[in-house]
């Protein structure tokens, strides 16, 4: 791997001190996933990251960016001082950026951010060579750690938004200076901190702040709140493009075939009729297709292969993966399937996920109940505000729920849901994860179809690694897609 920094070129964008030359590989925050060769940024958060500079230095990291300096190194260990970590990381994203060519994307959204900066990586990858954080890197550390790891020969750059309070997505966006910015969708999320959707809205459309001269907008033209994203858009951007299902939109949506694995998508790009397939199930997997379609014409990249491009994209672990698990070690017809949704949940992704469940396909007569059960195990929603109980209890009355044969609940926000429930659909409510995650073996069968799904601190993920242990797990793939 080529050289990212230097220690002269680090202390020139941070401002900092540096008693030796090295040279850096790559930029780490974390030692247990850090390269030899990686500056090491140490950060404070839950734990101070100077104390770990001496096991990053001993795992081989080039230098560490500390504030002062730990106890215990060697009076020539390589190090960069600056008055403040986080603000020094800052500045070497802004220095990353600023030295780039990359043609760089933001993307932010209620859902579907990750999910969507994935598909961006997998068509732009035909045209050159991509940077894009290899996970939800999307907040006040996330973003500038992105951009200081922005390779100066990278052709494309996806960086991803997030927020979870007002004022923190235009910073994020002037920080790193997109040519294009998607909007995935508005839904009610982090309500806790918002007034209302039109906040949110708000909100997400700050991203247009940050557009360079010339740059393009592009969002959901669908939504109650559309107007408030159309009105910053066209304020900022040269080129505007939207998406959705309406007549007027340049991306339309017109037909969607949801199939156990895979989703046929029938559309208009500017009047002009595409067919594609995505190896994943979900509606809302296409209506993000749309989007990256026209991030794609934004940058001047071919829509048929946009699209065929797309064909080569799964959900990420957590985020609608698909894994089978097969219970017997010598017949693998008896197994069960499971969709890995368990990294966040709002109103309008739960929705989503239930169409997808709603649309599996369980098989009868290989388990030890005769009928195969579509189950939905779902956590807590969390950071809605004083809505959490109706929108919690509202998901009951979701079109999708209607095949959905049994649904545990976990966390006490889903108790809400669980007493909505008919009681042919009710299974067991657990005000936590790790019991459940306990009796999952009693909770399923071979031939169900599994959904996962809750917000990031429902901790259900550890569902999906019980159901990972009850037998062989196998990630679907393309011999599995239709």
């Amino acid at each position: 791997m080529s050289v990212l920094w230097t220690a002269a070129e680090a202390a020139a964008a941070t401002g900092g001190q540096t008693g030796c030359d090295w040279r850096a590989r790559g930029v780490s925050i974390d030692t247990r996933s850090l390269a030899p060769g990686d500056l090491f940024v140490a950060l404070t958060d839950q734990r101070d990251g100077h104390d770990f500079v001496a096991d990053a230095l001993a795992r081989g990291a080039a230098a560490a960016m500390v504030s002062r300096i730990p106890e215990g190194l060697a009076p020539d260990a390589p190090l960069l001082i600056v008055p403040d970590v986080l603000a020094g990381l800052v500045a070497l994203g802004q220095a990353g950026r600023a030295r780039a060519r990359a043609r760089v994307v933001a993307v932010t959204g209620s859902v579907g951010k990750t999910s969507t900066k994935e598909m961006l990586r997998a068509v732009l990858a035909g045209q050159g060579r991509v940077h894009a954080a290899e996970a939800s890197f999307n907040n006040h550390w996330g973003v500038p750690l992105t951009l200081a790891r922005l390779p100066v020969d990278a052709d494309f750059a996806v960086i991803e938004i997030g927020m979870n309070h007002p004022g923190e997505i235009a910073p994020l966006a002037r920080m790193a200076r997109p040519h294009v910015a998607l909007i995935t969708t508005v839904a009610p999320a982090h309500l806790a901190a918002f007034d209302d959707l039109a906040g949110i809205a708000r909100e997400k459309a700050a991203i247009f702040e940050g557009l360079e001269p010339g740059g393009a907008a592009i969002w959901p033209a669908d939504l109650e709140v559309s107007p408030i994203l159309a009105e910053a858009g066209r304020a900022r951007a040269t080129t505007v493009f939207t998406f959705g299902q309406g007549k007027a939109c340049d991306f339309r949506l017109i037909k969607v075939q949801l199939h156990p694995n895979s989703t046929v998508v029938e559309a208009k790009a500017q009047g002009e009729k595409l067919l594609f397939k995505i190896r994943a199930p979900g509606r809302h997997f296409a209506m993000n297709a749309l989007g990256v379609l026209a991030v794609a014409e934004a940058l001047g990249i071919d829509r048929a292969l946009a699209a065929c491009d797309l064909g080569g994209w799964v959900p990420p672990g957590g985020r609608g993966a698909r894994l089978r698990i097969a219970l017997d070690p010598i017949d693998r017809e008896i197994a069960l399937e499971v969709i890995d949704d368990a990294f966040n949940a709002n109103p309008a992704s739960m929705g989503a996920a239930l169409e997808v469940l709603a649309a599996a396909v369980p098989r009868d007569g290989v388990g030890r109940v005769a009928q195969g059960r579509r189950i939905a195990i779902l956590g807590d929603m969390l950071e809605l505000g004083e809505q959490e109980q109706a929108l919690h209890a509202g998901l009951a009355d979701l079109p999708a729920m209607g095949r959905v044969d049994l649904v545990h609940c976990v966390g006490p926000r889903m108790r809400a849901l669980y007493f909505a429930l008919p009681l042919k659909r009710r299974g067991q409510w657990f005000d936590e994860a790790e019991p459940l995650a306990a009796r999952v073996h009693h909770l399923v069968d071979a031939g169900d179809v599994v959904l996962v799904k809750g917000s990031k601190g429902s901790r259900v993920s550890i569902v999906v690694d019980a159901l990972g242990k009850l037998g062989q797990a196998v990630r679907e793939t393309d011999e599995d897609l239709d």
